[in-house]
């Protein structure tokens, strides 16, 4: 059980995470997660000290959005910001709001007609499946 805010009632919810190629647009893999009230997107979230002081350590670049706002600044400094590709990464963030809009409507998941972590997990599966055939379709046209 979830609430979507203060005062909210709680409801059944899942929480469901995509991880997408960001030269396609492709959903490359999916999980499924009962919704606890814990799930933090990839987005200013992760810009912490702790976070990115890890992707370092594992020698991989933080591409994750800046959080300018909070007191202390941003974790991600100019060694991550100077180059090309971050400002080309932070672009393309968009490309997954635009799979989890696609699936809330056209796949019908905004409101699952399915019960359980494992069968709403394979209609996820199923309907990102599907997303990709119709991405996938939709390149070739452009590339013709």
């Amino acid at each position: 059980m979830a609430r979507k805010g203060k005062g909210r009632e709680a409801k059944l919810s899942y929480n469901g995470n995509l991880r997408v190629e960001n030269r396609n647009g492709l959903i490359v893999n999916t999980e499924m997660f009962e919704a606890n009230g814990t799930a933090v997107g990839g987005d200013k979230g992760y810009d912490t000290a702790d976070f990115v002081a890890e992707c370092r350590n594992l020698k991989v670049t933080p591409h994750v959005a800046q959080n300018l706002g909070r007191r202390g600044g941003s974790a991600v400094d100019a060694r991550t910001t100077r180059h090309v590709g971050y400002a080309i990464s932070q672009r393309k963030r968009k490309r997954i709001e635009e799979c989890l809009g696609w699936l809330k409507t056209i796949a019908l998941l905004r409101k699952v007609r399915h019960r359980g972590i494992y069968e709403v997990g394979w209609v996820f599966t199923f309907a990102a499946a599907a997303y990709n055939l119709v991405r996938m379709r939709n390149l070739a046209i452009q590339a013709a």
